[in-house]
């Protein structure tokens, strides 16, 4: 009554003991997993699952496929699921990629989804495309015609994903890129903006005709126009900038020349003054040849007179003269 019964308490022991055990074995070794796969018709064997422990190899993921893989009619076995895993692929994408393509009588081998798988490309979404086209969309391609009227052109492009080509294969982007070269190549190819307006489907014939899913993932079944709008007149707005240019040079040009006009002209006013000092210098010299000549006796006093005499009467001359070219006032009829 004072303590337990050893006996008792050796039973609880062995209880809790075969607890833990039991816990550790049902959680190290998938018994419920391999019950479902021998339910399922998958021969697998619990050492093998074991072994995945041991590899680091969550059984889940490789037994649920191969059971779906087994459904399906495929010939898929543990190993390559398990090395698949291993090698960081998506085992239960590329199952279902491979029921995919079973039921869309599309052939394709495990080896090639899986290498599809570890190229980065979604395995599943690739079958799928290859039974439903997909549709994409490139947005406002700009593009001049010959007349200098810039289209801004949106395409929409039908493509189908090639299995074979998907490894290595250029994505959307490469096929969005040719696709806009191919459209301002034909537009700037086109007379007028007026005809491509009036027939957007050359647009689609001449890119189509240049193979552009050449070394692509894909195969495009058709391209569609699916915009056309009219945008700048570039070649109106380009003459208009060169004449801007023209003029500003023309404007150059004659500040140029008038700077060089009035240059030439203060460089012939600076001549005229020296000219003009020098008349004033020889001048001042004529006073000083007169009295030296009055001294040296070779003009007398009466011949300076005279000389004098003549200059008076000709500044009372030319007086006259400007007074007869002043216009006068002859009466009313001149008002």
């Amino acid at each position: 009554m004072n303590g337990l019964d050893p006996a008792l308490i050796s039973l609880f022991l062995l209880i809790a003991l075969g607890a833990i055990v039991l816990s550790v074995f049902f959680t190290f070794v998938p018994v419920m997993l391999w019950i479902s796969a021998l339910a399922s018709g998958v021969s697998i064997g619990i050492f093998t699952l074991v072994g995945m422990r041991l590899r680091r190899v969550v059984p889940s993921r490789i037994v649920n496929p191969l059971i779906k893989a087994h459904k399906a009619g495929l010939d898929v076995n543990a190993n390559q699921l398990e090395s698949h895993y291993l090698a960081g692929g998506n085992v239960d994408r590329v199952v279902d990629a491979l029921i995919a393509a079973e039921r869309a009588n599309i052939d394709l081998k495990f080896e090639r989804a899986a290498a599809i798988d570890l190229a980065g490309r979604d395995v599943l979404e690739a079958v799928q495309m290859s039974v439903n086209p997909s549709v994409i969309e490139t947005p406002f391609v700009s593009a001049v015609a010959r007349d200098g009227i810039e289209l801004k052109v949106k395409a929409r492009v039908t493509v189908r994903a090639n299995i074979e080509r998907l490894v290595g294969g250029a994505g959307e982007e490469t096929i969005i890129a040719r696709v806009g070269e191919g459209i301002v190549t034909s537009v700037g190819s086109s007379d007028t903006h007026k005809q491509v307006l009036e027939n957007p489907d050359r647009i689609s014939r001449t890119v189509l005709d240049k193979g552009l899913d050449s070394g692509t993932a894909f195969e495009i079944l058709s391209i569609d126009i699916a915009d056309v709008d009219v945008g700048r007149n570039i070649g109106a707005n380009l003459q208009i900038e060169q004449a801007e240019a023209d003029k500003q040079i023309s404007q150059a040009r004659a500040e140029e020349r008038r700077a060089m006009a009035v240059a030439h002209e203060q460089e012939m006013k600076a001549k005229v003054q020296e000219m003009h000092a020098k008349v004033v210098e020889a001048e001042a010299e004529v006073p000083l040849a007169m009295s030296e000549a009055l001294r040296g006796g070779n003009m007398g006093v009466m011949d300076y007179l005279n000389m004098k005499n003549l200059e008076s009467d000709t500044e009372m001359r030319q007086s006259f003269g400007k007074q007869a070219d002043t216009p006068k006032d002859r009466g009313p009829e001149n008002k």
